[in-house]
Formats: C-alpha cells, sequence, structure tokens
C-alpha cells in the first residue's frame, strides 16, 4: 500500500480526516472542505470515489490504496552547488592533512568562485581551535563565501570503552558548541571501522583511471582491521550512545548532525573483522532507516552520497530514486554527494559524474521538490597524469552540478 503525502506530512490511504479535506481537491467548493468526514454525504464520497482521489466506499472495512499523489513542481532557489574538502587549490607541496589547514586561501576559495560555488565544507580533527576557526569565518566572509558544514574525524566510534567514550563525545560536544559560534550549520561524518574500501584501478576515458571494488572471493580470509573485532549489536550500541547524547545538545546550538553511508554498504558481516551499521543482510535503504529512527529529531539526518548508496544497490539506477525521496521529503538530508558509478553491489567504478548508472536530473528534481536548501557536492574524482589534484575534474562537476539545477528549475511552468 502506498503512502499519501499532504503538505509534507505521511498519511495511509485510509486516513480520511479533516487533514485530508482541507487537500485542496480541485472539484470540492469550501463548503463542502469544511465538512468533517462523519458529515459527508453519500454524493460527497461518491465525488472523490470517481475521480480517483480516494478509492472509498460506504462501509468499506479495508484499508484503500491511492495510486499516487504528485507533489507539484516548484523552483527552488535555495539548494545549490557546494565546495569540500576533496579539492584545495594551495601550496602543491602540502600533504592532504596540511591542506585541510589552509582552505580559506585566496586562491582556493577563488577557485570555486570561478566555478559557480559559494557554499564550503572542510575537514577536522580532534579538538578544534575556535581561533582559527573565526580567522576561517573572517576568510570566508571576506570573498563572500559560506562556510555551511564541517566534516568531523571518525575518532568516537573507536571508542570502546565507557570512560574513553564519555571522553570522545565531550570533544565533539565543544565541537558543536565551537561550530554554532562561527555559524556553521551542519556537522558531516562517516564511520569508518573499516577504511573506505577499493581494490583496484579500471581504465576509463581519456585517459584517466577508475578508482574499483570488486567483492573478494576469499574475503574471510582478509586480515581484521586495526580496532578488531566488531560485532553488528556493539557497533549499533556505539551508535546509539553517540546519537542519544550529541543530538540534544546540536538541537540547543543550531547545528544538524549527517552521518556519510559507509563506503561501501553491504559488505559481508565479519568483512576484515566489523559487522558494519550498513553491512549484509540489511539493506542500505533498512540500515539508513534504522539510523534515523534511533532518535527521531530534526537535527538527526545525512550526508546522502549518492555514489556509495548506489554502491550498495542491485539496480542503482532505478533504487536510487526512491531512497532520496524519502529522506528529502522528511527534511532529514544536510548535504548531498554527488558522484556517479558503473556496476553495483559488490563489482563498481567510480566513473565521471555525466556517465554511470544514475540519471542525476531526477535525484535534482525530487531535492527541488521536496524544498531542499543544503549543498550538492561532487565526491571522488577519477585521476589523470594531466591533473593529479582533481582541480579539472572538480571544475567539470561543479559546472555538471551548476546545470542540473538550473535546468530543473528552467522547467517549472511559473
Amino acid at each position: 500500500m502506498q503512502i499519501m503525502y499532504i503538505d509534507g506530512r505521511e498519511m495511509e490511504p485510509y486516513q480520511i480526516s479533516r487533514s485530508l479535506i482541507l487537500f485542496k481537491f480541485p472539484f470540492m467548493n469550501d463548503q463542502e472542505k469544511s465538512k468533517s468526514p462523519e458529515r459527508w454525504s453519500r454524493r460527497d464520497f461518491h465525488k472523490l470515489a470517481v475521480t480517483g482521489s480516494i478509492g472509498v466506499g460506504l462501509g468499506a472495512t479495508k484499508p484503500v490504496s491511492i495510486k499516487q499523489t504528485v507533489v507539484k513542481p516548484r523552483i527552488n532557489i535555495d539548494h545549490h552547488v557546494g565546495g569540500d574538502y576533496h579539492v584545495v587549490m594551495c601550496d602543491e607541496d602540502l600533504n592532504w592533512s596540511d591542506r585541510q589547514k589552509v582552505w580559506t586561501n585566496t586562491r582556493n576559495l577563488q577557485y570555486h568562485q570561478r566555478h559557480g560555488v559559494r557554499h564550503m565544507t572542510n575537514s577536522m580533527q580532534g579538538i578544534w581551535n575556535l581561533d582559527e576557526m573565526k580567522k576561517w569565518k573572517d576568510d570566508c566572509d571576506r570573498e563572500s563565501m559560506v562556510w555551511e558544514a564541517i566534516r568531523m574525524d571518525s575518532g568516537f566510534i573507536y571508542a570502546s570503552s565507557g570512560d574513553e567514550q564519555k571522553e570522545k563525545l565531550q570533544v565533539v560536544i565543544d565541537n558543536v558548541r565551537k561550530a554554532a559560534a562561527v555559524g556553521v550549520k551542519v556537522i558531516t561524518m562517516h564511520w569508518t571501522l573499516i577504511p573506505i574500501r577499493r581494490n583496484s584501478h579500471r581504465p576509463g576515458r581519456g585517459g584517466s583511471s577508475y578508482h574499483s571494488f570488486e567483492l573478494e572471493k576469499d574475503w574471510q580470509q582478509l586480515p581484521n582491521e586495526s580496532h578488531g573485532i566488531i560485532k553488528y549489536d556493539e557497533y549499533w550500541r556505539r551508535i546509539t550512545y553517540f546519537l542519544e547524547n550529541i543530538i540534544p545538545v546540536c538541537e540547543e546550538y543550531d547545528v544538524r548532525m549527517a552521518v556519510h553511508p559507509y563506503d561501501p554498504p553491504g559488505l559481508p558481516r565479519g568483512y576484515q573483522g566489523v559487522d558494519n551499521w550498513d553491512a549484509a543482510p540489511d539493506g542500505i535503504f533498512d540500515s539508513l532507516k534504522k539510523y534515523e529512527s534511533i532518535v527521531d529529531s530534526p537535527y538527526n539526518g545525512f550526508q546522502i552520497c549518492l555514489g556509495t548508496i548506489m554502491e550498495g544497490l542491485k539496480n542503482p539506477a532505478v533504487e536510487i530514486l526512491p531512497i532520496v525521496k524519502y529522506f528529502a521529503e522528511k527534511g532529514k538530508i544536510y548535504q548531498i554527494h554527488m558522484r556517479n558509478i558503473k556496476g553495483g553491489l559488490y563489482n563498481f567504478e567510480e566513473v565521471y559524474i555525466d556517465e554511470g548508472e544514475a540519471n542525476f536530473i531526477e535525484v535534482v528534481k525530487i531535492l527541488r521538490d521536496s524544498g531542499y536548501t543544503w549543498s550538492i557536492c561532487p565526491d571522488h574524482v577519477p585521476t589523470h597524469p594531466d591533473d593529479p589534484r582533481g582541480y579539472q575534474a572538480f571544475a567539470h562537476a561543479f559546472g555538471y552540478i551548476k546545470s542540473l539545477i538550473d535546468s530543473a528549475n528552467a522547467e517549472v511552468k511559473i
């Protein structure tokens, strides 16, 4: 049975109530809409039934079905292309960690501006330095850039004992307060008890190279990762403790927590010693729903990485859209990572944003109509000897995302 959405709220088709009456059926006048269900006449019910809007007759005892309620397309000028820690233009001799400390240098901010980007996400580790953050905020303000989000490290999820968890949790609590102090509204995280898994490269267009993964036939023989054996229930115990203690702080300081699904999802339980929170046999969609349900709050949501989620799907082109729609309509997406892949569950390669399984214009239409207001950021890009830092590939992705947003809005009839 399908769900009907009215003014952004889920309603079962058989829940005929005043809320449903007030929904603007084009064939009902104001007097009819004002009636409560118990005062509807046979004629009122008949008008709804024969139009197909509500399939119900007098004396119906079973839930009835509504085929579809289409959300009216609407122009959305609030969602936008974003830039993040994956590409920082600076001194080429700096390593990845050092590049994250100079992300507000003029060269990097102007690189992003040239490609239509004004909203930025950076990456920070450990205990954050508020004085350093205030400087970065001033740098962004000076260049008319918006510091929108921060990617935090995975330190908390590594903590196993109660005392260690309390210590790590306090660090995150203090960091939330510092984020609020400089106006940052989103903190993202990627729980990685196993590092992101890729195990080969495949040739791509124009001489580029695509990072890829295929589940090893002998995966049970792989060595355990550094954090040892972590069972499924223990992983979820750590997540639950974190969310139950951090989300109230986020609510107080108006900072959203957005989890990135583990990359890749759907690994067998016990892969390198860990039962991942989005491991098989649970599907990625059910795992995301479970994560959200632990603390049902507008401050507990997702950094929806389209490429990562598609890596856990058997039919990515079809299955990705209902997942995006479900969480977008609930207002639980605080950032999008837009990366395309070829393949799917247990065998995939990361490709350029304009090739692969997904038709991203359909994703952007969902975000447009749901009122999504946050960033759509490029994610991993293929590599090439002429583009070792990815400046070309990310410039291409920025423009592609911006064109998707503009195209989706242009088709809306005012």
